[in-house]
């Protein structure tokens, strides 16, 4: 006798994420929590025994942050955790003043109602992060801020460019967000970019993205300088 049963009641659900992508994510988190500091050497055993995971999972990992430049592989001393210059970091952020700039413009040109909802309800979700102290969220509400910015203007093209950056930025946001006043005077500066585009005005959005790209650009670089960032903020 054959018993019906529908496919749903026996099929094998894949996991969310693998056991790499959850390991990566993992290792990726403490190089951008400062848990893993610039310099550190990144043993495979030790990774093992702190991720639970094997060592070809952790030679993955490795590889994959390597090829996001998170990590360095020095001769006779193997994998550590890379040292973002200033140099690059001056380098990533004329990308994105470029890019945000532009979408911001866009934005406020588009008229479009729905794009300023869809910013300030990216921008509460950043402030209710930074109350809670929660930074992976901070980062994570940030990232969907720009996304609302490239996407409700179409520039998928763009986005991917920013995308390739994003491991990198968010490497020099996880310094930014935890400077002194950062929870107010990041997403005030933010708050600007959604107001112009409220007003419809495209040249004051531009220059609002472009002073907040500024801003955060000359704060990572006075972090990683080892100088301090205290009069400066953004995200």
């Amino acid at each position: 006798m054959t018993v019906g049963l529908k496919d749903s009641t026996i099929k094998v659900e894949r996991p969310a994420k693998t056991l790499r992508e959850l390991a990566l994510d993992k290792v990726r988190e403490a190089i951008d929590s400062g848990h893993f500091k610039p310099g550190d050497r990144l043993v495979e055993r030790d990774l093992c025994a702190q991720l639970g995971v094997s060592r070809t999972i952790v030679r993955e990992v490795l590889r994959h942050l390597e090829s996001e430049g998170l990590v360095a592989n020095l001769p006779n001393k193997g994998p550590i955790v890379a040292r973002l210059g200033a140099d690059e970091a001056r380098q990533i952020y004329e990308i994105r003043g470029a890019l945000e700039g532009m979408a911001a413009r866009l934005c406020a040109e588009r008229g479009d109602s729905t794009i300023v909802e869809a910013l300030e309800a990216a921008l509460d979700d950043i402030r209710q992060c930074y109350r809670q102290k929660d930074m992976p969220g901070v980062l994570a509400s940030t990232s969907a801020f720009y996304q609302v910015l490239f996407s409700k203007v179409d520039r998928h093209v763009a986005w991917g460019i920013v995308n390739l950056l994003t491991v990198r930025i968010n490497h020099l946001r996880s310094m930014t967000i935890k400077t002194d006043n950062r929870n107010i005077e990041g997403p005030a500066q933010m708050e600007r970019i959604i107001e112009a585009i409220r007003r419809g005005d495209g040249e004051g959005a531009y220059r609002a993205a472009m002073d907040h790209v500024t801003s955060a650009a000359a704060i990572a670089v006075a972090v990683i300088s080892g100088q301090s960032p205290t009069s400066l903020s953004s995200t």
